[in-house]
């Protein structure tokens, strides 16, 4: 992390209370450490990397939960993860270049925004047929796979109210499937980014360290008493905050 424009342990405090704060309401923020390193200056290829390990720890707790409360439905996450594992495999391997992947993950950011922002509830279901299930989930799981194995968002922001809204599953199911379809493909995209891509991991122990312990303590404690949708409005500034310091970045060098 030499090229990080700010104190390493700082970054850490903020990845530990970002952390906290998702995983007490069932939250993952995969998209708010990739915005953090975004803006703290870690090296473009180290970011995916750290941010599939962070979503790996993060969601694991929330799988074995969920799949404890037998709310995972392996008929309604199977055709997503059909296409989405060998997408996101896709995604760690390429060798994109630092202007490729600002790019991607400035675009990937905006979405993540946009459905923060401006989209407050799924809304009413709206169910289609199991031709058009199958369709879709190909597609998406797709898209997301490889945006995982690129920039290392996990999906699960889109896919969860996706699922509701197309009348899929039920909220619980649809968060379950969000939970396992992130850390499948996180680690998906870890093995592919680890064999292809090679950086220091014991640099970034301190941001694993404070997230594992986060994660841990919010989502045992549950000490944030805020609504899932209110979290994600308050943590979404830090994705506003990369925007702008991204988008100012690639006009400057262009």
């Amino acid at each position: 992390m030499e090229d990080i424009l700010m104190s390493p342990l700082l970054l850490a405090a903020l990845f530990f209370v970002v952390a906290f704060a998702y995983s007490s309401v069932g939250l993952g923020g995969g998209s708010s450490y990739t915005a953090l390193m975004a803006i703290f200056g870690v090296s473009y290829v180290a970011i995916p990397t750290v941010s599939l390990t962070l979503n790996l720890l993060v969601t694991s707790i929330g799988s074995v939960n969920f799949i404890r409360q037998g709310h995972l439905r392996l008929h309604l996450i199977g055709p997503f993860l059909v296409t989405s594992l060998p997408m996101a495999y896709l995604g760690g391997s390429l060798d994109v270049s630092k202007q490729v992947f600002e790019w991607v993950l400035l675009i990937s950011l905006c979405l993540v925004a946009a459905r923060i922002y401006l989209w407050d509830k799924p809304g009413t279901p709206h169910r289609i047929g199991r031709r058009w299930q199958l369709l879709f989930a190909a597609l998406i799981g797709a898209v997301l796979g490889l945006l995982a194995g690129i920039v290392g968002i996990g999906g699960g922001v889109y896919l969860v109210p996706l699922i509701i809204v197309l009348g899929l599953g039920s909220p619980k199911e649809a968060a379950a499937c969000g939970a396992v379809f992130v850390w499948v493909n996180s680690l998906t995209g870890l093995i592919a980014r680890l064999g292809h891509h090679s950086i220091n991991v014991a640099e970034f122990v301190p941001l694993i360290l404070a997230v594992a312990t986060g994660a841990l303590l919010g989502s045992h404690l549950g000490a944030v008493h805020l609504a899932p949708r209110t979290m994600e409005r308050i943590l979404g500034i830090i994705l506003l905050v990369a925007i702008a310091l991204l988008a100012r970045k690639i006009i400057l060098t262009w």
